[in-house]
């Protein structure tokens, strides 16, 4: 039986829990149509930006940034407080929807799990019908969206849910890599930091392509152990499993 992995990644998941959640008590506006963000305090123009909508997007606001210095780049940017005690009632929430599927389920964040679909995908017209039921259930019962991506590996699977987002679903099998992955910058490849690309980019190795058809002992000699995995996952490589260790 070839294995079916599913990897589900909330979009944007403190600012869309936190739209959902206001809308829920009342009110209209919704956060994620308007340049905004979860972060600290406005007045005090302290803390960090911790996620954004799309429309914050198109000022540059970058998640990870100092809130004052994302203030400078729009001044209307409405600024949400975070609430870790929400987010994983909301968690939660998915995470019990998603095990009446099935019992197949690694939880690896707050707002990501991976799925192994294998035992059950004879009940579904194909995997992708069956990502888009699960995506749809999603929203339409709980009112935020997700990514799902689909593999017949874990990392692969991680990768295909990065795709476009938000909302949609997307494979990238083993047979698949050479066209949906090996053109993207190694930048994009999971695993595969800052330090990790510039120590690449020394060898000219600028796409993942690039590193895919790389020599891998050479690799190793930049990068050790690391280097040797991230030519691994850029080849398709991976074996892991379906661990069953929820958080939240």
């Amino acid at each position: 039986m070839e294995p079916i992995f599913f990897h589900i990644d909330v979009n944007s998941a403190f600012l869309s829990w936190t739209a959902v959640e206001r809308l829920e008590q009342g009110e209209t506006l919704d956060l994620r149509l308007i340049p905004s963000i979860i972060g600290g305090d406005k007045e005090k123009r302290h803390g960090i930006v911790l996620a954004k909508s799309v429309p914050a997007k198109a000022f540059n606001i970058q998640t990870g940034e100092p809130i004052v210095k994302a203030l400078e780049k729009c001044s209307a940017l409405t600024i949400a407080a975070p609430d870790h005690a929400m987010y994983q009632r909301r968690s939660r929430l998915l995470m019990t929807y998603l095990k009446t599927l099935t019992p197949d389920i690694e939880q690896v964040s707050i707002d990501e799990c991976y799925m192994d679909f294998s035992t059950i995908i004879h009940r579904y017209p194909s995997a992708i019908e069956a990502a888009n039921q699960i995506k749809d259930t999603i929203y339409n019962t709980m009112g935020f969206t997700v990514n799902i991506g689909i593999s017949d590996c874990k990392v692969l699977a991680k990768m295909a849910s990065d795709f476009k987002k938000p909302n949609l679903v997307h494979t990238l099998f083993r047979k698949e890599i050479e066209q949906k992955m090996w053109p993207l910058p190694v930048s994009s490849l999971y695993m595969c930091g800052k330090s990790s690309v510039e120590e690449l980019r020394k060898l000219e190795i600028l796409t993942i392509g690039d590193l895919a058809r790389a020599n891998p002992d050479i690799i190793c000699l930049h990068l050790k152990s690391h280097g040797r995995l991230l030519w691994e996952y850029a080849n398709g490589m991976d074996k892991a499993i379906i661990t069953k260790i929820a958080i939240g």
